[in-house]
């Protein structure tokens, strides 16, 4: 028997009930140890694969040694039955299996687990535990997390490790370690699998789907939702796939014909960015360079610098490769699985398999003018920085047209007592642009939660709406929210086709992020008028005055009333209907994300849901 098909064989010989709680493996009657030697990767080669990470997949072939055997439950490994949604009874399968359950995997399995992936699976030690006694204490690397832990960088190349984590539990922050706390898992995965192949998140969503295991997706942590969280689970972490391929003369189902560039899953902006720039091409991708462009960024629409001349980076998507929840790798693009490319194009990530490498369209290289400033007001008696523009950006523009057209303001306002003193920038190219003048993002806190809303025209069109929509920015602003503000129409460029991005976005003109907070030592009474004062208080003023609109998902409120309707619009009754059509088993769930309505996180209250308990159905 050949070695690949063996391995399986060996993974699942005996029903299901038997092998969680088996000591061994069995084979044609006897029991022999799990090893590198008795069970072996399980996989076939693609050699003719555009990018590295998809020559190595899990197929029919692979298994085809289990699909013969009459198994008295689902395989551990093997795809869904293609006749219908096949579901084992649990004692518990209203809620996901979760440690401490009867068919949670015992060891044995894990290492089966690991053996078929290649040795891919990591057992969850949390970033921050080099701060607490014990065995994973580092007195150096510490110090480093305590004086890096707000850079993303110290995030990215950790399997587990949030940028978020008061989603998580916040139950392993190095600064904590000094108060006698304990460092938890909370809402970390148990075990993660680091992909490097497709066969890789085939096994994980094939295992982790007959199982009723959770499972999360996770790049470099990237995310204000937590969704790349939840405790208990199994995470698929594809920050290592890192195929890149230029594509001068690329060819869309959709009839574009021009550059592109084939991204793997873990590619980030700042590579895409460089890349592009090499080749004499701008990219459209996020502002912060430790997004993962081809997850959940361009799968919930993704705003970018580039967006109020090109669109949301999803309008960019030419063809998606991705596993789907019943473990099959697909493409798709305007001809093939069309309804899953339109749901992929802005209907939320962690929610319709996992993306392993996405086809993007470029533009030329264009010229780039802007400037940065800030106006302190503390001789107006007000003692901080009330504005910032970090940066003003404008394609396609010359420096000297550029200063002609802001003069005029600048003077108006010195007219007011307000002298600002511009520092302005020009370069021939956006990646120059990026690297200089966008400041890196400040991450790690557990204290502080956003929130977002698209502010449409219209609100600048009408007098008094106009007036109304400042005055409520201001009250919000003289409350104590911070707010970030872009100026972000992002019109669909002419050639696109239809996707599910937010049809709100299309008649946006300003996005408005904003933000409260607490102290470290507040009581719980303290963090719950915080998050209700968010959600309903200052949420809510946005909402009366954009009825109709809504907000980014990404960059969202998790608590948002009516999310469907604010992150999706109009498109949200034909994505939940999809939705069960492409993941009837709910292997994909995340916090706000496409038929999450149908889920809880056990025993949370219901102004903050973190992701620290057990996953169930309503």
């Amino acid at each position: 028997m050949p070695s690949l098909g063996r391995a399986l064989l060996l993974a699942a010989a005996m029903p299901l009930a038997s092998f969680v709680g088996a000591q061994n493996i069995v084979v044609d009657g006897e029991a022999i140890e799990a090893n590198e030697v008795t069970v072996a990767p399980a996989a076939e080669e693609f050699p003719e694969a555009e990018i590295p990470e998809e020559t190595v997949q899990l197929t029919d072939a692979v298994l085809a040694n289990l699909t013969q055997l009459e198994l008295s439950n689902i395989s551990l490994f093997t795809f869904p039955d293609t006749e219908g949604v096949e579901k084992r009874a649990l004692p518990n399968n209203k809620c996901k299996t979760f440690p401490g359950d009867l068919f949670y995997p015992t060891e044995l399995v894990w290492k089966v687990f690991n053996l078929l992936t290649g040795g891919a699976l990591i057992k969850t030690v949390p970033l921050g535990a080099a701060c607490y006694q014990g065995e994973h204490y580092d007195a150096e690397k510490c110090q480093y997390l305590l004086d890096n832990w707000s850079n993303s960088d110290t995030h990215d190349e950790d399997p587990t490790s949030v940028m978020s984590p008061i989603y998580q539990g916040a139950t392993c922050q190095p600064q904590n370690a000094a108060n006698n706390q304990t460092c938890e898992l909370g809402g970390f995965p148990l075990y993660s699998v680091k992909a490097t192949n497709v066969a890789q998140i085939q096994l994980a969503i094939n295992f982790a789907r007959n199982l009723n295991l959770r499972l999360v997706v996770r790049n470099t942590g990237h995310d204000f939702l937590g969704k790349n969280t939840g405790a208990g689970s199994l995470s698929i972490w594809t920050h290592n796939l890192k195929g890149l391929k230029f594509i001068k003369n690329y060819e869309s189902a959709g009839g574009y014909k021009g550059p592109a560039f084939k991204l793997g899953a873990g590619i980030q902006v700042s590579e895409l960015y460089e890349a592009a720039n090499k080749e004499g091409y701008t990219a459209v991708g996020g502002e912060c360079r430790s997004v993962g462009v081809t997850g959940g960024y361009l799968a919930g629409g993704g705003h970018s610098p580039m967006s109020p001349v090109a669109g949301l980076g999803s309008d960019h998507i030419l063809s998606v490769d991705i596993v789907t929840p019943d473990g099959r790798h697909v493409t798709a693009d305007d001809k093939n699985n069309s309804d899953l490319f339109w749901a992929v194009r802005g209907g939320g990530g962690s929610t319709w398999g996992v993306v392993t490498s996405m086809t993007v369209r470029v533009y030329p290289k264009k010229q780039f003018s802007g400037l940065t400033w800030s106006l302190n007001t503390a001789e107006k008696n007000i003692s901080s920085t009330v504005f910032c523009m970090r940066p003003w950006l404008v394609p396609g523009m010359a420096l000297d047209d550029f200063k002609a057209m802001v003069a005029p303001l600048f003077e108006e306002w010195a007219t007011l007592g307000f002298k600002v003193e511009p520092e302005y920038f020009e370069h021939d190219n956006f990646y120059d642009t990026w690297k200089n003048h966008f400041p890196m993002e400040s991450v790690g806190s557990a204290t502080i939660r956003t929130a977002s809303r698209l502010i449409p025209k219209a609100n600048w069109e009408d007098a008094a709406l106009l007036n109304e929509t400042i005055s409520t920015l201001r009250g919000i602003i003289e409350e104590g929210s911070a707010l970030i503000q872009y100026n972000m129409n992002a019109a669909a460029p002419a050639e696109t086709t239809e996707s599910a991005a937010n049809p709100a976005w299309r008649e946006n003109l300003m996005f408005a992020i904003i933000g409260g907070g607490w102290a470290d030592t507040a009581t719980t009474e303290e963090v719950k008028t915080a998050n209700v004062r968010i959600t309903q208080d200052w949420m809510g003023r946005l909402r009366k005055i954009t009825p109709g609109s809504g907000g980014y998902g990404n960059e969202g409120d998790v608590m948002e009333p009516d999310f469907g309707q604010a992150f999706f619009g109009s498109n949200y009754a034909r994505l939940v209907e999809l939705k069960k059509k492409i993941d009837p088993w709910g292997v994909f769930y995340a916090p706000t994300a496409v038929g999450s309505e149908d889920w809880y996180i056990a025993r949370q209250n219901d102004w903050l849901t973190l992701q620290t308990d057990r996953l169930c159905r309503k």
